[in-house]
């Protein structure tokens, strides 16, 4: 075991006993069949309330959302890239011309 090696807890991990999968399903089925005869208003499906859950359920996804835009752009990345082509150019060459 190394020295900075540590150990991820273990992961929860809960299964319901008293749960009649059966039951619930049968239920879905009685509701969706009343939305169709008109018994029950349709369910509405707000996008605001759907855009954000992806967001919340990552961690990494959070992270980038709290840091804002990216800090390096493509632009800023080859730029910079470029400017290490040069730097290295004169490193080999002794010269800053092309």
């Amino acid at each position: 075991m190394g020295m900075f090696n540590m150990r991820k807890p273990r992961g929860f991990h809960h299964e319901y006993i008293y749960v009649d999968e059966r039951k619930e399903k049968l239920e879905k089925m009685r509701e969706d069949a009343k939305r169709e005869l008109g018994m029950l208003p349709p369910k509405e499906v707000n996008p605001e309330d759907i855009r954000g859950k992806f967001v919340e359920g990552t961690t990494h996804l959070k992270r980038k959302k709290a840091r804002g835009k990216y800090s390096w752009g493509y632009g800023k990345l080859l730029i910079a890239i470029l400017i290490l082509l040069y730097i290295m150019h004169y490193l080999v060459t002794g010269e800053w011309t092309f």
